[in-house]
């Protein structure tokens, strides 16, 4: 069965904006509260736009892009964020797969 990726929450340094998905609304608040300071962190400190979302297997996947024209965006530093983030936050990163896993598949 074919299911589209599924965005948990995302970043824009560009709208200034943070989105959480209605769907995980019923994340535990401190939980909602640690994802908007990292993606809002992470926008600040190399730009551009983050997405956490759920592949079909229900992996979770950091993405990240910029608009074509910005030159402030630091690309090699929003890959060694997010190598940085996949290490401290494995366990919140783990859980986040678990939930995904036994309430949307």
């Amino acid at each position: 069965m074919y299911q589209e990726d599924v965005i948990l929450c995302s970043a824009s340094r560009y709208t200034k904006k943070f989105y959480l998905n209605p769907d995980f609304k019923n994340l535990p608040q401190e939980i909602q509260k640690d994802l908007k300071i990292m993606c809002v962190l992470f926008t600040e400190d190399v730009g551009g736009i983050i997405l956490l979302m759920f592949d079909s297997e229900g992996n979770l996947r950091l993405v990240t892009n910029a608009e074509e024209d910005d030159i402030l965006y630091d690309e090699i530093g929003s890959e060694l964020k997010i190598k940085q983030l996949q290490n401290t936050k494995r366990e919140l990163f783990e859980q986040l797969e678990e939930y995904y896993k036994t309430f949307f598949m």
